[in-house]
């Protein structure tokens, strides 16, 4: 690991401020997403998202709960954003995700909150469902870095992200933590609301891949400081089409990938009572799942137990 992230020489250099700058235009005929609504946030216009021109912030705080290189001994500095690019029918954050909680703050709060979260002594700043707040997010970092802001960035997306915008994070974000949710766009549509979203997703993280590698690599104390997790949900019913999803994953990514395997899938929001999402993962289900990671030759990372029914 270097002594400073690379977000510090772009810093330096005034591409930071540059890339924010650049990032706010888009605001005004937003493209931020693969939606590419084309509303002017910046003049009160709201998209999909519904997200407007000041990044709304549900919770910030220090987070135990990630993959262990992730979260470490101090925990990682979760940031959770408002509103989302999607419409999942089983999101358990469903209150932030798609009822907007939260409360809007300027950039240069949100890069306060950085400064405070690494005062805290966290390993990383968690940005949380952040592909909709881009621009903010670059303004924030330029402010955190003004003040002294030095551990690794992490972005933690569905992945549905477009690549123009991924491009002006190249640099700036040190650890990638996608979702591939779907192999099928009839299903992402359907239980998400995703638009064309295999295409989008795997040109997404071939794009993580470009800039920070497949493999995950950490320091001698085993926390991450660069590199990509994938996080892959097993969904009841074979709707997440895990065995095609790991076979691109294995394909276009490469073996050293380091792979979430999640298995804590329960039905919440419109998912309750539902006649496909209605109930958790079983053991079955979970164990060809796994059957399928062997197979493809995925050995880093993690998979889970399955809670008891």
């Amino acid at each position: 690991m270097t002594d400073y992230p690379s977000y510090l020489e772009l810093h330096r250099s005034g591409e930071l401020h540059r890339r924010a700058a650049e990032a706010r235009k888009r605001l005004a005929a937003c493209d931020i997403c693969p939606r590419a609504c084309g509303v002017d946030r910046l003049q009160g216009e709201v998209g999909y998202c519904r997200a407007g021109a000041q990044v709304r912030v549900a919770s910030w705080n220090l987070h135990m709960w990630e993959e262990p290189p992730i979260s470490g001994a101090r925990g990682s500095g979760t940031i959770f954003f408002s509103y989302c690019t999607a419409r999942c029918r089983f999101c358990q954050n469903y209150p932030i995700s798609q009822l907007g909680h939260g409360s809007e703050v300027p950039p240069e709060r949100l890069g306060g909150m950085m400064m405070e979260l690494q005062r805290r002594g966290c390993h990383n700043i968690n940005l949380v469902t952040p592909s909709h707040y881009v621009p903010q997010i670059l303004a924030a970092v330029y402010a955190a870095a003004e003040r002294g802001l030095r551990i690794p960035i992490l972005y933690n997306t569905s992945g549905y992200d477009a690549v123009e915008t991924l491009r002006l994070l190249d640099g700036v974000v040190d650890i990638y933590l996608p979702d591939s949710k779907y192999a099928d766009d009839a299903v992402a549509r359907r239980l998400s609301g995703f638009v064309d979203y295999t295409r989008h997703n795997r040109a997404a993280l071939l794009e993580m891949k470009r800039q920070v590698g497949a493999r995950l690599q950490v320091d001698d104390a085993g926390i991450a400081t660069r590199g990509m997790v994938v996080r892959h949900l097993v969904l009841p019913n074979g709707l997440s089409q895990t065995p095609v999803v790991l076979h691109w994953l294995a394909e276009n990514l490469g073996a050293d990938l380091y792979l979430s395997l999640m298995a804590q899938y329960f039905p919440a929001h419109h998912a309750v009572g539902d006649g496909e999402l209605g109930r958790r993962v079983t053991p079955q289900e979970y164990e060809d799942a796994l059957a399928a990671l062997e197979a493809e030759g995925l050995e880093n990372g993690w998979t889970q137990e399955l809670d008891g029914e």
